[in-house]
């Protein structure tokens, strides 16, 4: 197959639906040969600030001259980010060949009458095939949805678990409460392997020490509340933390609370062997870069685009609202998964704008219609109104803000629009420049 055959053979596996456990993954990657066990992994799951978090990692370990692979979803401008190693997603024709690969292993399992694999498990076997025969020296792996059932949690070679901040989400999956969720994403944490967490709210914490305790595994707990915040501003910030002095590219209040984790992360893996000096984590952490997350995409107006799409994510967005912007006229446009808690977002951040426009997220069967999302975001905001396609929404904020020069667009909700957003606000900018 080529790489576009790969790529609809991929999304045609969706039908097939999905088995709860790992199974099905086992028995794949076993036909595969196991590539997964040939590998070292920094293993990272949480709610919110994961690719964050592996962002920094990545950048750092990089630039430090180590092969890092880095292993995340979703990606915003090109499906092939999924797979990157120094810097470079996969070529089309590797990522073809391997899914090629795949496929044959599937149809053998299927003879069989074993169940099909999922679109995440032949993306998360292709990762493993990919990152072995480059011969990683670290493979950065981001959990899907969970942890303990997660495709990515079939490896057992993790020398690095780290939890970001655990929230609310996923909860028909997942479970109803804190500690049930907690529970489900300290699956990753593997007999042998270091851990490092951001500080947790209560329940949280106490399943995180809970596990690391009966599999008799050191567990760091990094406190984002000992760095200082020295400067800042929507296009980076500044802060000290044990004596010394950082600086990072990316906004939003949360950001530094990643940025720590990170550091703390990066301190492990140096004592695991993976070394780093404290100029190249410096040097990591400034040149850092990751698209979606309180990102400036452009500055007249002020347009910036987030990922906030459950509750503690909302939190920390109306947290940086009210940081950066107040006396500020706020438009948003929105667009969610039908799946996720919109209500609550809605709550939590709606007041807080002028003007709403919601949108349906493209080519995708859990985007929630851009009509019922301002109805319900009418509840909390009577202004919300829906916008026929993306360009559509991003014409109408430009028009809205009317360059007064106290207008600032957010955009913000599930992280699959982001792509296509972002080329409609260059259009817009190019044609202003003619």
């Amino acid at each position: 197959m080529n790489y576009q055959e790969c790529r609809a053979y991929i999304d045609d596996s969706a039908k097939y639906g999905s088995v709860l456990g790992l199974d099905n993954m086992r028995e794949m990657l076993a036909r595969l040969g196991n590539p997964q066990d040939a590998l070292p992994y920094v293993h990272v799951a949480g709610t919110n600030g994961k690719g964050s978090v592996i962002a920094y990692l990545y950048t750092t370990l990089t630039r430090a001259g180590y092969k890092v692979g880095r292993y995340i979803s979703p990606t915003l401008y090109s499906y092939r980010e999924r797979l990157e190693i120094a810097g470079e997603k996969i070529s089309r024709e590797k990522f073809a060949r391997h899914v090629t690969t795949i496929s044959q292993a599937i149809a053998r399992m299927t003879e069989a009458g074993l169940n099909h694999p999922t679109p995440f498990e032949i993306e998360t076997a292709a990762a493993f095939l990919y990152f072995k025969e480059e011969n990683c020296d670290l493979v950065l792996l981001e959990t899907g949805m969970g942890g303990n059932l997660d495709a990515t949690n079939i490896v057992k070679t993790t020398k690095l678990a780290v939890l970001v901040s655990i929230s609310m989400d996923h909860m028909s999956f997942l479970g109803n409460t804190l500690g049930e969720i907690a529970e489900k994403k300290a699956g990753i944490i593997k007999p042998g392997c270091h851990v490092v967490t951001t500080k947790q709210k209560a329940e949280a914490a106490q399943v995180i020490r809970d596990t690391c305790s009966q599999l008799e595994v050191p567990c760091v707990v990094s406190n984002p509340d000992e760095a200082v915040l020295e400067a800042e501003s929507v296009f980076g910030q500044r802060f000290s933390y044990k004596g010394e002095e950082f600086e990072i590219s990316l906004a939003g209040v949360y950001q530094k609370e990643n940025a720590v984790l990170a550091l703390n992360a990066l301190e492990e893996l140096d004592g695991l062997g993976w070394h780093t000096t404290m100029e190249q984590r410096k040097d990591g952490l400034l040149h850092t870069s990751w698209q979606g997350r309180f990102t400036v995409i452009c500055k007249e107006p002020l347009f910036i685009v987030d990922g906030a799409h459950n509750a503690g994510a909302a939190d920390k967005m109306a947290e940086s609202i009210q940081h950066y912007f107040k006396g500020k006229k706020l438009i948003y446009i929105m667009g969610v998964f039908a799946d996720k808690e919109y209500n609550i977002v809605l709550e939590k951040t709606a007041h807080f704008a002028e003007k709403i426009y919601t949108i349906e997220t493209p080519d995708n069967p859990r985007a929630l219609p851009a009509e019922e999302l301002a109805k319900a975001a009418q509840v909390y905001n009577s202004s919300a109104e829906s916008t026929k396609s993306i360009k559509d929404a991003v014409e109408k904020a430009f028009a809205y803000a009317k360059d007064d020069g106290n207008s600032v667009i957010l955009a913000f909700g599930s992280l699959s629009f982001i792509g296509e957003l972002t080329s409609a606000v260059e259009k817009i900018q190019e044609t202003e420049r003619k």
